[in-house]
């Protein structure tokens, strides 16, 4: 696992092997089981995630329905607004997979930044990728169809279909599962057509 995160921090800053120990002297490799809560509504955390392998999700519950706004799979990195901000989460991260993550907090990498200034460099370049992702995302969101939203996700990330649950998916499309399931009819009966 550890290759694959030195694969991907050298698309950023070519690592040197005193950087990597000391990466891996910070312990960030955590294995854990599908249906795992990694954060709770109404708590303070300081972790930060990246997804080595598997899928992980924001939900919010609202009037008892849980809605899903976000999944992170391989190679995503998630660092939620309340390691920023101290303030209490407003949502839930879960598993939604068995799943291998690194998980990190701000001390972590204070102490990294110190030692090595370009690791630095590497997160604001990630904050900003991420950033004008989840612009685009939104917006996308904002001024499409629950179809549209639907074909787009079969275009950029195909694999949730199959991953996720579909009572997830839909409520992270802004549909009911029954809709989802008359939509998926509909986009296949097209096709055949």
């Amino acid at each position: 696992m550890k290759d694959i995160l030195f694969d991907f921090i050298s698309k950023y800053v070519s690592l040197k092997e005193d950087e990597k120990n000391a990466i891996l002297s910070l312990d960030l490799f955590r294995s854990v089981k599908k249906g795992t809560i990694l954060l709770k509504a109404g708590l303070k955390s300081q972790d930060s995630y990246f997804v080595l392998k598997g899928c992980i999700r924001i939900y919010y519950i609202i009037d008892g329905e849980e809605k899903t706004t976000a999944f992170y799979t391989e190679m995503d990195a998630l660092t939620p607004h309340c390691a920023i901000n101290k303030a209490p989460s407003e949502y839930f991260i879960s598993c939604v997979e068995d799943s291998i993550l690194t998980v990190s907090n701000s001390d972590m990498e204070v102490e990294i930044n110190s030692k090595f200034p370009k690791f630095e460099s590497m997160c604001r370049k990630l904050s900003e990728e991420l950033l004008a992702k989840q612009q685009i995302d939104f917006d996308e969101f904002k001024t499409s169809s629950p179809e549209q939203r639907y074909l787009n996700l079969l275009q950029k990330r195909p694999d949730l279909i199959q991953r996720v649950p579909q009572h997830q998916l839909a409520s992270y499309l802004g549909i009911k599962p029954q809709s989802l399931s008359r939509l998926r009819a509909r986009i296949i009966e097209k096709d055949k057509g």
